[in-house]
Formats: C-alpha cells, structure tokens, sequence
C-alpha cells in the first residue's frame, strides 16, 4: 500500500508529520492492506491565518484495485482530530466494500 501525505501552504508539512501520518494510515488500514494500493491523505486550514472552528480539513482517498477511489472529508479544530474522524469513516466504507466483494465470489 502506497501511503502519500499532502497539505497545503497553510499548514507545514514536515518529516515528522509525514511519518505520523503515514504510520497511523498503515495500522488503522491493515487489514485492508490486501485491497488498498494506494492512500493520499490532504490536509488543508480553509482559514488561513484567521481562527475559525472545525477549519482544519482531512481528505482522504483510498484506490483499491479495479475499483472506484472512495474520498471522504472531516473538518476538525486540529488535522489530528479530522484525520481520525475521516479514517474512521473510511474503515466503516472499506468494511463495507469488502462485505460485498466477498458476497459477489
């Protein structure tokens, strides 16, 4: 499984960040590893500089072989809250994916 972190010019993408994120990816997706080729996970601050709100976004699209990309986005007040309301959105889709590929076979 591929895993790329991306953020926009708001927020520093640093070594760190890149590591955290990809190793929290690897472990909340694992047993999906088999069906995952590929992750990008977006981070974006739709306010800039201002406060706001829940203004930290976590996109996050999953490509799984011979299939439609899933995408699903959460807005939190930090990435770390958005990133993990959105993986978990993406392993309740997944669990969901995987039922019905092994009802098709």
């Amino acid at each position: 499984m591929q895993i790329q972190i991306n953020t926009d010019n708001h927020i520093e993408n640093s070594e760190r960040l890149t590591n955290f994120f990809s190793n929290e990816v690897s472990n909340e997706l694992e047993r999906f590893d088999n069906l995952i080729t590929r992750v990008e996970v977006h981070f974006g601050d739709e306010n800039s500089e201002k406060f706001g709100k829940n203004d930290k976004r976590c996109l996050i699209e999953v490509r799984i072989a011979k299939k439609e990309p899933i995408a699903v986005t959460d807005h939190a007040d930090t990435i770390e809250k958005a990133f993990h309301n959105a993986i978990g959105k993406v392993k309740r889709v997944l669990s969901s994916a995987h039922e019905k590929m092994r009802e098709n076979h």
